[in-house]
């Protein structure tokens, strides 16, 4: 059975940085893709960050020069590197991997961390 295990998350003030990290466990195949989604309260949930096998990623709009999503295939491990953090950015970020479709940005992945807060204080 696939198991999502997230850490790294917490408080911190606006402008300042945390990284975000994501283990498998579960499953040696080769998955397609990982990836972050995120969701504030009252807000619908939205793809932060993917990356895939090939290494190519895809980034929001919403972060994109402040976000890095990263990947070691061999520790079956996923981060998301924060910078710049600001008020907008907090929620309960999720991370997702996906081994028969591609969907870790859009769409439905078909397995999910238990998520992890991110809080940012202005």
């Amino acid at each position: 059975q696939v198991q999502l295990t997230e850490s790294g998350g917490g408080s911190v003030q606006a402008g300042g940085s945390m990284t975000l990290s994501c283990v498998v466990h579960g499953n040696p195949v080769s998955r397609n893709c990982m990836g972050w989604f995120r969701q504030a309260p009252g807000k619908e949930r939205e793809g932060v960050a993917a990356i895939y096998t090939s290494g190519r990623t895809d980034i929001a709009s919403s972060v994109k020069g402040r976000f890095t999503i990263s990947q070691v295939l061999a520790n079956n491990t996923v981060y998301l590197q924060m910078n710049s953090l600001k008020p907008e950015d907090s929620g309960e970020y999720y991370c997702v991997a996906d081994w028969v479709s591609y969907d870790c940005y859009e769409g439905s992945p078909s397995n999910w961390g238990q998520g992890t807060q991110v809080t940012v204080s202005a």
